[in-house]
């Protein structure tokens, strides 16, 4: 039996071959949202690896920040120090952002960590079990305003409605710049409509479903939508996967295109602003294969069941997605069945190997992607 990785590498080649095909040329890939250090539940990342998940997607820059360490007490003092310490080590590598907490003397971190280096702030008000119409990152957001820098804020799975709130906040500092982390899915239909209007709020890609990032593209200008990939739960390879086959599928051209995948975010932290906004560049709704979205659904599953803390259940849902490409009626996508057959028989295959439900996922992502854009990306071409 092949190994892990020569299993991985074998399957994820094509997919390295599409992502070459679609970059823009000359393009910048910077990874906009990047943990390092240790998290409570039991995830780390050291700077080596992060580094070589880099080179995997040919990304040349990522914003880090701190995870939920468990030695965050007090103010995240020692994880910013230490995120700051490897930025520094890191010839430019990575761009250090301050994780503050709204209850631990935010003000003052955030100050001291600026002096120090940092380029912008991290909030994660499910971590920190805080929301916004509680005034409590207010003074947060008059730092970040009076300091120019941007403030990523975690808007993902795991929340209540955190919109309303959230958004009079960011109308009351229409000078700060906001990145909605992965793709802003804990409300992203209030977002989008409500702050609009609002000339600094971006986006992130950092989430799993091609579906959600289809509907940023409809729903916001592709100049405020970043690249992301949320290391460690998910690896910039994928990530990068992802975005550009959705940016196919909105129809954007190579020059939006390269501010999607790392002109944006490294023209803000580098200083430069923002690029100018236009409008959304494809309608509300897309042709979806019906085959093809059921190996999407299962798919779904399988992230279910890790988030769930069950991935020795991932298998269950992989072994369906892969039954769902084996149809000898394939209307039309035959071709797509055929290509994600193999690699969902390579993912059952790593999910069944010690430590490889995570490398499994990541094909299960990838081809998540695949699957939900496949028609809408061809007849885009």
């Amino acid at each position: 039996m092949a190994d892990l990785a020569t299993i991985l590498a074998a399957a994820a080649a094509p997919f390295a071959a599409e992502i070459a095909l679609r970059m823009p040329e000359g393009a910048e890939v910077f990874e906009a949202h990047a943990h390092l250090g240790a998290d409570e539940d039991g995830r780390s990342l050291d700077p080596a690896t992060l580094l070589g998940w880099l080179d995997e997607a040919g990304a040349r820059r990522a914003v880090v920040f701190p995870l939920h360490d468990p030695e965050r007490v007090p103010a995240y003092r020692l994880p910013n120090d230490r995120v700051l310490a490897w930025a520094g080590e890191s010839e430019g590598r990575f761009v250090p952002f301050c994780r503050l907490d709204p209850g631990d003397d935010p003000v003052r971190e955030g100050e001291r960590c600026l002096e120090l280096g940092a380029r912008g702030i991290k909030l994660h008000p499910r971590a920190q079990s805080f929301a916004f119409a509680d005034g409590v990152a207010d003074e947060i957001f008059a730092l970040a305003e009076q300091a120019r820098v941007p403030l990523l804020i975690h808007a993902g799975r795991g929340m209540p409605p955190i919109a309303d709130g959230l958004v009079e906040l960011a109308l009351r500092h229409p000078g700060v710049v906001m990145i909605l982390a992965h793709a802003g899915i804990a409300d992203q239909g209030v977002f989008a409509s409500r702050l609009a209007d609002h000339p600094g709020v971006l986006y992130d890609t950092s989430c799993f479903s091609a579906l959600d990032v289809l509907q940023l593209f409809a729903r916001v200008p592709a100049e405020r939508i970043v690249f992301a990939s949320d290391p460690p739960y998910g690896r910039p390879f994928a990530g990068l996967y992802l975005v550009l086959r959705a940016a196919a599928a909105a129809g954007l051209d190579a020059a939006t295109l390269g501010l999607v995948v790392g002109g944006t975010i490294g023209g803000l932290v580098d200083g430069n602003g923002l690029p100018p906004a236009s409008s959304p560049r494809t309608e509300d709704g897309f042709e979806l294969s019906g085959r093809l979205g059921r190996v999407c659904m299962y798919g779904a599953m399988a992230f279910g069941m890790v988030i769930a803390g069950r991935p020795e259940h991932a298998l269950e849902a992989i072994d369906l997605m892969a039954a769902a490409t084996r149809d000898p009626d394939p209307a039309g996508v035959g071709e797509t069945l055929a290509r994600l057959g193999e690699t969902l028989s390579a993912a059952a295959e790593l999910a069944r190997l010690e430590d490889g439900v995570w490398p499994a996922l990541g094909l299960v992502h990838m081809s998540m992607s695949l699957a939900a854009t496949e028609r809408e990306a061809e007849n885009r071409r």
